[in-house]
């Protein structure tokens, strides 16, 4: 994060229609087109294999919505191994139409090649999305004595991806076979999106900072709120809502769910008078919400309290399924 934030600071935005450019802990950037900004995105796919193109959409489309806009058009580049057959690519065109379909985006673009030195497919997707300027919320938004909400469970994606890339090892090592395929099931339900988790919560009450904990997890999304925003937050370990599936898989790995990636679950900061009514509309419509903290006024200092206790927030030098496969 140091590192990224000082080679960021580098950059040096002429066009002053760029209302937010590159910047270490926002998820998007955002163009002024008049009555609106474009907001614009990319990410890419490395980890996950089976479900890419799925994955692409969802990740992207994510990233757009906590930025309070509506994702629009998309736009794939995708880089196979030598070898690959024509079924899989059509399996993953099938996988990315139909992602895009269910989100309403449009498929408006990309590129396809074959790339000699590849021993995995590469995914790399583009998203522009659209919100009206009272609209957009930024991950620098967030103020003093916010509540922390936290949607779902940590760590959706991470304990999906592992459960299908590593199910003989889950297996070998005594996990049960019906917690693997929970745990892999876990993509579509809960799901890795929180498109509507975004949605519910701006309609709901007074958001003022969204963020998608990706990369590092909980806590690499916590300390990138706090680098945005430039405040200080307050986790209670014990609210933390930790899915049974990744404690069992994390445990068996030797993996800190903390640090592993965690798609599918939002990380809000709201006012605090609105925050009992966001988590109520949230749980109405069937998706999960917890306050696990709040904000404060110590510059970029992320604590956890655990029993009382307090203890600075773990960091991670890597994604943990990163240094799982490394090691593998």
């Amino acid at each position: 994060m140091d590192v990224l934030g000082r080679l960021l600071a580098r950059v040096e935005i002429a066009d002053p229609r760029v209302v937010l450019g590159p910047r270490a802990g926002e998820d998007a950037a955002l163009i002024d087109f008049g009555d609106r900004y474009l907001v614009a995105k990319t990410d890419p796919i490395t980890f996950a294999t089976d479900l890419i193109g799925w994955y692409m959409v969802n990740v992207n489309a994510n990233d757009i919505a906590v930025m309070g806009a509506t994702p629009k058009w998309f736009l794939a580049t995708l880089l196979l191994p030598e070898g690959t057959d024509e079924k899989k690519v059509s399996d993953v065109f099938d996988q990315l139409t139909r992602a895009c379909s269910d989100l309403s985006i449009e498929l408006v673009g990309g590129h396809t090649e074959i790339t000699y030195g590849l021993d995995r497919p590469i995914a790399v997707g583009a998203l522009l999305g659209e919100v009206d300027k009272e609209a957009a919320v930024f991950s620098s938004g967030v103020r003093p004595g916010d509540t922390l909400l936290l949607t779902k469970g940590i760590a959706i994606e991470g304990a999906s991806i592992l459960a299908r890339e590593a199910t003989q090892t889950l297996l070998d090592g005594g996990t049960s076979r019906e917690l693997v395929e929970t745990a892999a099931a876990a993509l579509h339900e809960p799901g890795i999106s929180v498109v509507r988790d975004a949605q519910m919560a701006c309609a709901a009450g007074e958001v003022h900072a969204m963020h998608d904990p990706t990369e590092g997890g909980l806590s690499g999304g916590l300390y990138e709120l706090a680098a945005a925003s430039g405040l200080g937050l307050e986790v209670d370990f014990d609210a933390i809502p930790f899915l049974p599936e990744c404690s069992a898989i994390c445990d068996l790995l030797r993996l800190d769910p903390l640090g592993l990636i965690a798609s599918g679950s939002l990380l809000a900061a709201v006012d605090p008078q609105d925050a009992a009514a966001i988590v109520d509309a949230l749980v109405d419509e069937g998706i999960p919400a917890t306050a696990i903290g709040k904000a404060t006024d110590r510059h970029q200092d992320v604590k956890l309290y655990k029993t009382g206790k307090q203890v600075e927030f773990p960091r991670f030098s890597r994604d943990e399924i990163a240094r799982y496969f490394s090691e593998a």
